[in-house]
């Protein structure tokens, strides 16, 4: 295991792509978290919830990008620079709610369970289009 953190830790697009993960996996907790809250203790449709909680994952993704997944940046403008990332995770929400509807609706999954694999393929396309758009 420290090893891993070592790795993590360090340069390079290994330790670039392990830090993007645990972010990633915050703000998926925090998505995650808000889904099931919203959507069992509020009634709100799982898809509408998933829209409000993905706004907040992609907030804590940019937080944590900023702070300690990145290094270097392609713009100096940080104000351009999160609209940027915010357009991206609209990208990528659209693919999560594509495959989040697709598994629930048509393959029969609990919405919780049909989220796991949403935002796996999120996940990816995020990670590609910002590191090509945003990052170095």
């Amino acid at each position: 295991m420290a090893g891993l953190l070592v790795k993590i830790r360090g340069g390079g697009l290994g330790g670039e792509f392990g830090r993007y993960f645990l972010v990633s996996l915050v703000a998926l907790g925090i998505d995650y978290a808000l889904l099931i809250g919203l959507t069992e203790l509020f009634g709100m449709h799982y898809l509408v919830s998933n829209l409000v909680a993905s706004a907040a994952g992609i907030t804590a993704a940019y937080a944590g990008s900023l702070l300690w997944v990145f290094k270097r940046r392609r713009l100096h403008n940080r104000s351009a620079e999160y609209v940027i990332f915010v357009i991206v995770g609209v990208g990528g929400l659209g693919v999560n709610e594509a495959v989040l509807w697709l598994l629930t609706d048509f393959a029969g999954l609990h919405y919780a369970l049909s989220k796991i694999g949403a935002s796996g393929l999120s996940f990816v396309f995020n990670y590609v289009v910002r590191k090509i758009l945003l990052f170095r």
